[in-house]
């Protein structure tokens, strides 16, 4: 996975020639959006790897207790190492640091919502953002985000202590959690 990620960066290398302000071309569109899907795909892999490996060492309680701590920490060692900026984010959020603050990142919500894909967007400084959906698509994730009657007592107290704010609860199977924000250039 992360040598087809650095072939894509190589692409995308060559053709990010010119002005930063140019607006996108089809081609460069259909480079970033591979290049964005590579990413989000090995970031939420590793994160859904480790909290199940966290779920096996012990339980649901655990997973929260682990991804409090580890779950920001990995995203980062990834975006460090690709180069670029990754962040989850959401209405109902579980980590405050995971709240769509900005009125671009809630335009980009009302998107994701309504269209429930992937895009790319320039902003007007240049930039060039990977939005994708993230969605409740297994069953274990509904143990620490589905309703009361689906999460454990001891795993809701674990929620509570940690994570006082909490709004990530109460999704069910196919729901639309959150969102993707990689910054690709």
């Amino acid at each position: 996975m992360l040598r087809s990620i650095a072939f894509l960066w190589t692409i995308i290398a060559l053709l990010a020639c010119g002005s930063p302000k140019q607006e996108l071309s089809d081609e460069d569109k259909t480079s970033l959006m591979l290049l964005g899907d590579s990413i989000a795909m090995e970031v939420q892999n590793v994160l859904l790897q480790n909290v199940a490996g966290a779920i096996q060492k012990g339980g649901t309680d655990y997973a929260v207790e682990f991804c409090n701590i580890q779950a920001m920490p990995l995203t980062d060692s990834i975006a460090d190492n690709l180069n670029v900026y990754i962040q989850r984010l959401s209405d109902k959020n579980r980590n405050p640091a995971n709240a769509i603050q900005t009125r671009t990142d809630s335009l980009a919500w009302e998107k994701i919502k309504s269209e429930k894909s992937d895009f790319i967007e320039q902003h007007k400084n240049g930039d060039v953002y990977y939005y994708k959906p993230i969605l409740i698509a297994m069953p274990t994730c509904i143990r620490c985000h589905g309703g009361k009657s689906d999460i454990a007592e001891g795993t809701q107290n674990t929620i509570a202590r940690k994570y006082p704010d909490d709004k990530a609860i109460n999704y069910k199977m196919g729901d639309l959690r959150g969102m993707w924000k990689i910054k690709l250039k």
